[in-house]
C-alpha cells in the first residue's frame, strides 16, 4: 500500500474530523491498525483510548440517592444488617464468594457454609462453575 499526499491528506482529514480508525479504515482501504501506525508516524493528535474511557465511567463512585418520603409516613426500625465476613474470619468452611467492590463499603464475603472440597457455597458453586458445552461432533 502507497502513501500518496492525496492519501495522506484523506487520512489526516478524517483523523482531524474524529472519525473511528475502523471507519477512516473502511473509507481508505485498508486495515484500522494501519491507520493507527500511519497516523502515529504523522505524529497526529492522540485520541483517548475507548477502553479506558469505558474503565474511567465505571470507576466513578456516586453516593447513593436517599428516597424522598412524604412526611406523614413513619418508619419501623430497620432490619439488623447481616454479619458480614471478613477476610481474617473466614475459613475453610465458609464461603468465599465476595459481595460487591472491595473498594466500596459494606464489602464482604458471603460466609456460608462452604461445599468440602470447594471454597464457595451451594449456590455460589452453581455459579463459579459451569461445565462446558461439548464441541460439535463430540459425544455427550
Amino acid at each position: 500500500m502507497d502513501w500518496t499526499p492525496e492519501r495522506i491528506a484523506e487520512l489526516t482529514r478524517l483523523w482531524n474530523d474524529g472519525l473511528a480508525t475502523s471507519e477512516i479504515g473502511k473509507r481508505l482501504g485498508i486495515s484500522k491498525n494501519a491507520v493507527v501506525g500511519k497516523a502515529h508516524r504523522l505524529h497526529l493528535s492522540a485520541r483517548p483510548s475507548p477502553i479506558r474511557r469505558v474503565i474511567m465511567r465505571s470507576a466513578i463512585v456516586r453516593p447513593p440517592r436517599a428516597p424522598v418520603e412524604p412526611r406523614h409516613v413513619q418508619h419501623a426500625a430497620p432490619p439488623p444488617a447481616p454479619a458480614q465476613e471478613r477476610v481474617v474470619e473466614l475459613s475453610n468452611q465458609t464461603c468465599k464468594w465476595p459481595i460487591g467492590h472491595p473498594n466500596e463499603a459494606g464489602f464482604h464475603f458471603c460466609g456460608e457454609r462452604a461445599i468440602v472440597g470447594k471454597p464457595y457455597c451451594q449456590s455460589h458453586t452453581a455459579l463459579a462453575y459451569v461445565r462446558a458445552k461439548p464441541k460439535a461432533g463430540e459425544a455427550a
